[in-house]
């Protein structure tokens, strides 16, 4: 069944219209956007579908089919405080939207995803999808930099994630056969072609079959780990600081970095690393994919990985499995954990001469590691996608 079916079983009647968000993946990037890095990623042809009718009271109705619990709130009475259900990043959407504009239509709708949970981003696409369902009903139209900034906020100050704002770029500036090159200190982009000299490649995404959620994750703790950093190195070198929360390392020069890296905890200097180490392989994966050298950008998201697991210290056993994995299959460019890395799914890039047998060998000596998630590991077959049409 899906989010119609579902809706017309629930309300019997049609939806209005169906919203939809797309998913997205960084293979160069990771951990680095809250830190005024820079990225890039791609949407891919699978996301959140949200199938939505107004209602004039200005009650919020919402379901999914991904959970069980429904949610029900009116839009000029949000719940100040999380209710520790999935429908929280809508219900800080709610706010952070009326905050700018006045909302006077709710909606009812059904969510569906495409994807299983985890690594791809789809609190973000939720977020989009139903921000752009609840501001049609109420006739406001959002520039794509005050989208993002919305559904940011959301995570941000009711979630109470630390992101920044990557996945949501992705989501929305992206678009097919193109490369999304954002630096995030001032959300400059370039949307780079894929050239005619570059091999063919699909996106293959790994399910380890365990979810996550970042709220309950340690993403929190390595951001301000990196913000640490960033204050310590400032210290030592007598740059000039201001509030702890206000501090990113985009603003400790390099070579900052390399003079005082030593006197950091272990800890902080490897965040940094991976933060230094990224922002350089962005800059290089950029040009590789300019020049059409897919090869090479496929090492350098191997090396994004790797750092991740050393550096960063995230994923969980069953990523770092899928992860290594990767790295031996024949016909995979290059790839790592997708996300935060706390669970969920690896991406990779792949050679579609090899796929059936990437796809099988992937299974095979996965399931041999963790034969319990058999019925729940899972893999699919993704291509690049255009962001969502506001």
């Amino acid at each position: 069944m899906n989010c119609v079916e579902k809706f017309e079983e629930i309300y019997r009647k049609s939806p209005d219209a169906v919203a939809f968000c797309p998913y997205r993946i960084c293979p160069i990037g990771a951990h680095s956007d809250h830190q005024h890095g820079r990225i890039t990623g791609l949407a891919i042809d699978k996301g959140i579908s949200f199938a939505y009718h107004p209602k004039r009271n200005g009650v919020v109705e919402l379901a999914s089919l991904q959970f069980d619990k429904r949610a029900q709130f009116h839009i000029r009475s949000v719940p100040e405080k999380r209710q520790l259900d999935w429908a929280d990043y809508l219900r800080g959407a709610t706010i952070e939207l009326s905050q700018r504009y006045t909302l006077s239509t709710g909606l009812c709708g059904v969510i569906e995803g495409s994807l299983p949970i985890g690594g791809l981003s789809s609190s973000a696409a939720v977020t989009i999808a139903f921000l752009s369902a609840l501001c049609r009903v109420n006739d406001i139209t959002l520039k794509p930099l005050e989208m993002i900034t919305i559904a940011m906020a959301a995570e941000n100050n009711y979630v109470g994630v630390s992101c920044g704002k990557l996945d949501q770029s992705c989501e929305i500036f992206s678009r097919k056969d193109h490369l999304l090159y954002l630096d995030t200190l001032d959300d400059s982009y370039e949307l780079i072609p894929t050239s005619p000299e570059m091999a063919s490649y699909e996106i293959a995404i790994f399910f380890s079959g365990v979810e996550r959620t970042l709220a309950g994750s340690k993403f929190n703790m390595r951001v301000d780990e990196c913000r640490s950093a960033a204050y310590a190195l400032k210290a030592f070198s007598g740059m000039e600081y201001g509030k702890f929360g206000e501090t990113h390392l985009r603003e400790v020069p390099r070579e900052v970095y390399d003079a005082y890296k030593d006197r950091l905890p272990e800890t902080w200097r490897r965040r940094a690393e991976h933060w230094y180490t990224e922002y350089d392989r962005v800059v290089k994966g950029a040009e590789a994919w300019r020049r059409g050298d897919l090869a090479a950008y496929g090492r350098l998201s191997f090396e994004s990985g790797r750092s991740s697991i050393y550096n960063w210290e995230t994923g969980s056993p069953e990523l770092k499995a899928l992860y290594e994995i990767m790295e031996h299959t024949d016909g995979v460019y290059g790839g790592r954990f997708s996300g935060a890395g706390f669970k969920g799914c690896c991406m990779a890039l792949i050679d579609p001469s090899y796929r059936e047998s990437i796809l099988a060998s992937v299974e095979r000596e996965y399931l041999a590691q963790f034969p319990e998630l058999k019925g729940h590991y899972s893999a699919y077959i993704c291509h690049s996608s255009d962001g969502v049409a506001l």
